[in-house]
């Protein structure tokens, strides 16, 4: 990373590495239509840059999970097609269908609610009818599913929606052999089998998220959904690394250190006194904390990469700052710690610091703050 000196903190999202990524996950599902998964801030990585570097890269469609998403991706001139999954009753219907998103129902109110906001606009709603195959979250359950089909047939019949899709999640698709996977395969095929049969006509059928995408193609239908692959993330460890999957980690966190000192042994570190120091020794103040996202769970383990070695966070991580104990060396002021990035300098990745924390590298990535710039390079727009 350049220019670090003028950056308290900054997150740098390799663009080059999302295309790459994009490309790599396509030649895994020939033959399937793939879907960019960017809600969330496209993980943390900052969606509209993200959404266009994907589509550049070949994505047909673009994922997200909430309608103000989707609605600001359209304001950014995103064209194409963009689907949205996450509504609450009242949500805007309304401007989904002028916007002309593909918008997922998963149950009578819904499906009520987007017909009645696509009579309003005198336009064809664009539907996608969600089943809950066994991951008991969103999605109408097999027992509903009759009605839920019955009254989306009379609304196409109508005029007032278009069902273009068939779809579903997995619960477990990140653990290698388990039971639900195949379970859940056999309930989608089951329930899309269902619809075609009293007439539905999907242009797309699609089940496969990041973790199916890799290692399940018999689950790849239509369409495929990556999300957290597609920022070269694995998806869990026990898949496989991003290496094994041709896939490069898209974002590279790193600080300026902003003080760095001489401390006798028995010194405490930060709150708490957690940490003492063993002996006479040199800390260094990163100047970033869980208000910017960094976990406060990985206080006392946290790893960071200064002056060429891992260090470890010494004592807890408070909400602007961290220190690491930087066992005698003393690296100047200004130069760089690095927290993670795609590992290949050596530095910290996304999953050893979801190690470190007891959580998942998607969380890492996700909950970098807003107060982080986002720098992107490679950006074939610019």
């Amino acid at each position: 990373m350049n220019e670090t000196a003028l950056f308290r903190v900054r997150a740098e999202i390799d663009l080059a590495a999302l295309r790459a990524n994009v490309r790599a996950l396509r030649a895994r599902a020939r033959g399937a239509a793939f879907m960019a998964v960017v809600k969330a801030d496209a993980y943390g990585h900052g969606m509209v840059p993200c959404a266009r570097a994907a589509v550049d890269a070949g994505a047909e469609w673009l994922g997200t999970a909430t309608p103000q998403e989707a609605l600001a991706l359209r304001a950014a001139g995103l064209p194409g097609r963009i689907m949205c999954w996450l509504w609450t009753p009242g949500g805007p219907w309304r401007e989904g269908v002028e916007a002309d998103l593909d918008m997922s129902v998963s149950a009578l109110w819904a499906l009520r609610e987007v017909t009645a906001a696509a009579r309003d606009a005198g336009r064809t709603a664009r539907v996608q009818l969600k089943a809950d195959t066994g991951l008991g979250r969103n999605g109408c359950m097999p027992d509903d599913w009759p009605e839920l089909i019955t009254e989306a047939l009379r609304a196409e019949a109508e005029g007032t929606i278009k069902v273009t899709g068939l779809w579903s999640h997995f619960a477990c698709a990140d653990e290698p052999g388990h039971p639900s996977i195949a379970a859940q395969l056999t309930v989608f095929r089951e329930m899309v089998a269902y619809a075609e049969e009293r007439g539905v006509r999907p242009e797309v059928r699609h089940i496969a998220n990041s973790p199916a995408t890799l290692t399940l193609p018999e689950t790849h239908f239509d369409l495929v959904r990556p999300g957290i692959a597609m920022y070269g993330v694995s998806p869990s460890p026990e898949i496989g690394t991003p290496q094994e999957f041709g896939l490069r980690p898209v974002m590279t966190v790193a600080a300026s250190l902003a003080h760095v000192k001489r401390a006798p042994g028995g010194h405490g570190v930060s709150y708490g006194h957690h940490y003492t120091t063993p002996g006479e020794t040199t800390l260094g103040l990163v100047p970033a904390g869980y208000g910017d996202g960094i976990p406060r769970h990985a206080s006392g383990s946290g790893p960071v990469l200064v002056g060429g070695k891992w260090r470890t966070v010494a004592g807890r991580i408070a909400m602007d700052q961290f220190v690491v104990d930087l066992g005698g060396d003393e690296p100047e002021v200004g130069s760089e710690a690095v927290l993670f990035g795609p590992g290949d300098r050596g530095e910290p990745t996304a999953e050893d610091w979801a190690q470190a924390a007891g959580t998942i590298a998607y969380e890492i990535v996700t909950r970098i703050g807003s107060r982080v710039p986002r720098v992107y390079v490679n950006d074939a727009s610019m």
